[in-house]
């Protein structure tokens, strides 16, 4: 009777345990359901402001006096259709201020391309918000003409831009953001690197385009084809900068860009910062394409070294990514 109370005790305690794994398991899914749960919930959130009621509408619309916006600088040249695609898209990103347009051609804009430009304007942004739209003509060509000083500005931030092409008012606005947390520094979308030439002595370099970039994870310069920087510089770039390394952009038709990335690196002794972008480019072909590109760009960049009597630029690793379209961060 006593071996049979035993074995049926035995038994029970069995079923327990087996009860208990069983409800322990059940328990373990239902705890990683819910994670499952909680994780996509939270995705969705961060994904989409509006699931939770963070709609674009219930941002408050900034004060246009209060200087926060900025300035479209835009080069063109000879490239109309290229002109007025830009100036359709960049009208509709919200904090766009004003647009200058950089004309260096002999003939002035026609009435025709002003009244189109003006109606895009007016177009895109409604009654409520105004555009200010400005031709800064040049008596003659010169890529410096791209970095003269602007009188009377109507804000401090520049968005430098080549008309060939074109950022997503996301990715202005992000970069646009970067750079009011770094103002004194240059923040776009195109980075490059200088390297020391290893055949030569180390006060010797070489331009680095996007591969090396690419490989090392470092840059040093930003491209003014499409970046931010205060509007100070465009004043120093014209009143100060060395008239012979000036008249040397001019007569190559080549580096403004490294130029002004030296100004800002001399001016603050700090790295540019790159800011992730989506990118279209509406042009076919430019300086860049032609044969030898970077061994003028090589040039250039030792021909500043001299100038400025040192070599200024900061190398980086760091690179701006907006984590509320990434994944993974």
């Amino acid at each position: 009777m006593v071996a049979r109370t035993s074995l049926i005790n035995r038994r029970t305690a069995q079923k327990f345990r087996q009860a208990a794994i069983s409800a322990a398991g059940s328990l373990k899914i239902k705890l990683l359901l819910f994670c499952c749960f909680v994780f996509t919930l939270t995705l969705l959130a961060s994904r989409t402001p509006s699931f939770l009621g963070w709609g674009q509408e219930s941002v408050p619309l900034l004060d246009r006096n209060s200087r926060k916006g900025y300035t479209l600088l835009i080069n063109t040249w000879k490239r109309y259709d290229l002109l007025k695609q830009s100036i359709s898209h960049y009208t509709s990103c919200p904090r766009l201020d004003s647009i200058h347009i950089v004309w260096s051609e002999p003939n002035p804009p026609s009435d025709a391309l002003i009244k189109y430009l003006n109606h895009a304007v007016k177009s895109n942004t409604g009654d409520n918000r105004h555009i200010e739209l400005a031709f800064d003509i040049n008596k003659e060509d010169s890529l410096n003409n791209r970095f003269k000083e602007i009188k009377n500005p109507i804000t401090d931030a520049v968005f430098s831009i080549d008309d060939d092409i074109i950022f997503t008012c996301k990715s202005v606005e992000f970069a646009f953001s970067v750079w009011q947390s770094a103002p004194d520094t240059m923040v776009g979308f195109v980075p490059r690197i200088h390297l020391i030439n290893p055949s030569k002595n180390e006060n010797s370099y070489i331009y680095g385009g996007w591969w090396p970039v690419w490989w090392t994870g470092t840059y040093s310069m930003i491209l003014s084809k499409a970046s931010f920087f205060h509007m100070k510089y465009l004043r120093l770039y014209t009143n100060e900068m060395p008239k012979s390394l000036m008249e040397y952009v001019k007569r190559n038709r080549n580096c403004e860009d490294i130029a002004m990335s030296f100004l800002v690196a001399n001016a603050t002794g700090a790295p540019p910062i790159w800011a992730k972008g989506t990118i279209y480019e509406i042009g076919s072909t430019g300086i860049s394409s032609l044969g030898g590109h970077n061994e003028k760009r090589t040039e250039c960049v030792n021909r500043f070294v001299t100038e400025f009597g040192k070599m200024p630029l900061v190398p980086t690793t760091v690179k701006a990514v907006d984590s509320r379209g990434t994944w993974f961060w």
